[in-house]
This record gives C-alpha cells, structure tokens and sequence, in this order.
C-alpha cells in the first residue's frame, strides 16, 4: 500500500509538472510576436522618404499637417510609367524617380498636393504633381511606379482614381502658363514638318520640336502663354499622327 500511495504522489507531480511546462511553452508563443510585412497601402496616406537626394517626392514626413477637405476633385482613368523616364529630368525640373510616390498630370499647377484612390479597392495615398502627362487619350494620371504600386494600379495597369487637390501653389482655374504639346512622332522629319506648318499658321506663337524618350514632339505656345488661346488650337488641331493637350507649363 505504501509502495502504491508513492507511485500514485510521484504521478501526480508529474502530471502538475508536465502541465506547468506546457503552460510555460504556451505563453512563450504567446509572447513570440513576428508583426507582418506593412500593408501597401491602407485608410492613411503614404509618405515618402524626405527629398535629399533631388528626387522628386511627396510631403517630406508623415508629421506635415495635411488639408482634409479638397479645392479640387476628378474622376478618371490612371496609368503608371517608369522606364524609360527613370533618372531623367521631369518637367518640375527634377529627376524623376520611378520608385517615389508621385504623379504626372497635365494641368494641376506643378507641386499640387492631392490624394489619389482606387476607385475599386478604396486604396489611397497622398502625393505630389511633379511633371506633365500623361499623353494619351482618355487618361488624366500618370503614377510612378512606387505610387502606382502603394494604391494597387502597378500590376493592371490602369484603373479609374479619384484625384483629390488638397493643395496648390497657384490658382486651379485661372491663370498660368499655358501650351499646346502634339506628338509623339516616331519621324523627327514628320514632327519638323509639322512644326514649319504650324510656324506658319500662328505666327505670333512660339512653335518648337523636341525629343522625348518615346519619340518626337511640338510645342505651340500662344503669345502670353494664354490660357483661352491654347485651348483654342488645342480644339481646332487635327494632327495626321499622334493627338494634341493642352499642358499647363507651370
């Protein structure tokens, strides 16, 4: 009986051992936290790394107050582009950085602040107009590769976005400097021709050629880079190849 009551007192304190020890176990997996990877994108904009380097960027930290309410809002078709564009310089004047979170549009003031959202996935982030486009028709935004991918338009490659204006240097709706851009033309002989055309027809304007990484372009721009005046050569325009904007230089 004594030999029988120490092996049953021996169980027991191994029961209440083993039973501590997976208790101990679990709350060290408990304790164990691996967080996820960030999400690419969410209800908060999305900041950038602060511009040192000469990139173009968006706000330089998350702590900039950012306006809540938009001055200016559109609806319409987004592209992205990188390649060929990457290290070269935009029309703000900077390099152009395909992995910054930055867009291209054709007639906000240049440096506009707005938030973009996928109209489909609620995917937002904030950033900055830092050049021109894009050119193609029935399209109001060109996103960089980083921005593109932040509000899930990379791998599509083109979705419909919200564009909200939370900011601009300058006034939306008057003013600036104003130019009509035609191309892009796969025969600079063909852009030339072009632009003798044109010299002749708007002699008060100042019509140039020019090279872009896809191809070649003409720029009309009205005396006093008017506003009224390009758009109505823009309307009147009717290039044989290639389509013609109107582009806000400023």
């Amino acid at each position: 009986m004594i030999h029988s009551s120490l092996q049953k007192r021996l169980a027991a304190l191994a029961a209440a051992a083993a039973t501590l020890w997976l208790a101990g176990c679990g709350h060290h997996q408990q304790a164990v936290y691996v967080p996820p990877p960030p999400p690419v994108s969410g209800s908060q904009p999305s900041y950038p790394p602060a511009n040192t380097t000469g990139m173009a960027s968006a706000p330089a930290s998350p702590s900039a107050t950012i306006p809540e309410h938009p001055i200016y809002s559109e609806v319409g078709m987004a592209s992205w582009y990188g390649p060929p564009y990457n290290k070269r310089r935009g029309a703000n004047g900077e390099i152009f950085d395909q992995d910054a979170i930055t867009a291209a549009h054709r007639t906000l003031p240049m440096g506009s602040l707005i938030r973009v959202t996928n109209v489909s996935t609620g995917q937002t982030a904030t950033m900055r107009v830092t050049d021109r486009g894009p050119f193609v028709p029935n399209r109001v935004l060109d996103l960089s590769v980083g921005a593109a991918k932040t509000i899930g338009v990379w791998r599509p490659g083109l979705a419909q976005v919200r564009i909200d204006v939370l900011e601009a240097p300058k006034p939306i709706a008057t003013g600036g400097r104003w130019c009509v851009q035609i191309g892009a033309f796969q025969s600079e002989h063909d852009a030339n021709k072009l632009e003798e055309h044109l010299q002749h027809k708007y002699q008060t304007a100042n019509v140039i050629e020019f090279a872009g990484p896809t191809g070649h372009w003409v720029r009309i721009r009205p005396a006093g880079d008017d506003r009224q005046k390009a758009d109505e050569i823009q309307r009147e325009l009717e290039p044989k190849e290639g389509q013609a904007y109107l582009v806000r230089l400023d």
